[in-house]
């Protein structure tokens, strides 16, 4: 007898509309937080949830700065609506498909956290571990949207490996050194000469000593990712596209990395390095979700 597999779930075409727009508002936003911290705006807007004391926007006197930081701030309300909606579409089908129903109210509850959080950032001036936090937690949700897009195309029910034991327990061990690589680029960047403002000075770890500490998980990643995709091509297991995929962009993130540290980190190549991190990471994901397939009836 013939093995089957269900047929995936058709929802709404506004569903798949509205996942990739709020895929890609993550992503955004990632962006624009990087241009606030990098641009010395972070302290545009003193106050939260209002830009002043007075105001909820920013004023002329608050100049350039205050519309960097308060742009983010509406952004912030894009991605929030984004999400909103695609939980709102995806809430019908909240029994049959709980996976979607789960990575949606993750995204959304992540978006809310994520504003207060910001929040708390200004009221402690920057502080560089709420700085860190922020960014790892909008690199986070970045790879829940990538999650709910994969698990939007494939259908419903019990999944099984298809891949062999060993090859999954690597993909897996790599999952560590990636979540190593981005802790120390993390610290790395919040330790940095780019403080978020020009009153705000960093007196935690040095960015020198920490940069080569994350250079080093970030060698051996690339030496994990290029056996991922080895194995993955030579014996045509269904990683091998987004295992590639995932090179790619580990290899471009890599170069940038370099680059930027022996040009003095100028904030345009920081700002890339930071969405290329989020890219990557989303990338990852996928590749992990290829591990398994739909369970055969």
């Amino acid at each position: 007898m013939t093995a089957v597999t269900s047929a995936p779930t058709r929802f709404s075409t506004a569903l798949y509309v509205f996942a990739w727009l709020s895929f890609l508002a993550e992503v955004i936003i990632i962006a624009t937080g990087g241009t606030v911290r990098l641009t010395g705006s972070g302290l545009g807007c003193t106050e939260w949830p209002l830009c002043t004391p007075d105001s909820l926007v920013p004023t002329e006197a608050m100049g350039v700065h205050g519309v960097i930081e308060f742009s983010n701030r509406l952004m912030s309300t894009v991605v929030g609506v984004l999400a909103l909606v695609v939980l709102v579409l995806v809430w019908r089908r909240r029994a049959e498909r709980r996976d979607l129903f789960v990575l949606a109210w993750i995204v959304l509850g992540g978006v809310l956290a994520q504003a207060v959080a910001g929040g708390v950032t200004v009221w402690t001036g920057l502080n560089a571990f709420l700085v860190a936090f922020h960014y790892t937690a909008s690199l986070v949700l970045v790879c829940v949207a990538a999650a709910f897009l994969v698990r939007l195309y494939e259908p419903a029910g019990p999944r099984e490996r298809a891949v062999p034991r060993g090859y999954a327990a690597l993909v897996h061990a790599t999952s560590l050194v990636l979540a190593v690589t981005i802790a120390f680029g993390v610290l790395t960047t919040s330790n940095g000469p780019h403080s978020g403002d020009a009153d705000v000075v960093r007196n935690g770890f040095d960015a020198t000593i920490l940069a080569h500490v994350h250079a080093w998980p970030g060698y051996i990643l690339l030496a994990l990712t290029l056996a991922i995709a080895g194995i993955a091509w030579a014996r045509r297991l269904p990683t091998r596209r987004w295992s590639l995929a995932f090179l790619g962009a580990l290899a471009v993130q890599i170069f940038v990395g370099v680059w930027q540290a022996n040009t003095a980190l100028p904030p345009l190549l920081v700002g890339i390095h930071m969405v290329l991190a989020a890219l990557t990471s989303a990338a990852y994901v996928v590749v992990v979700l290829r591990l398994k397939r739909p369970a055969r009836a």
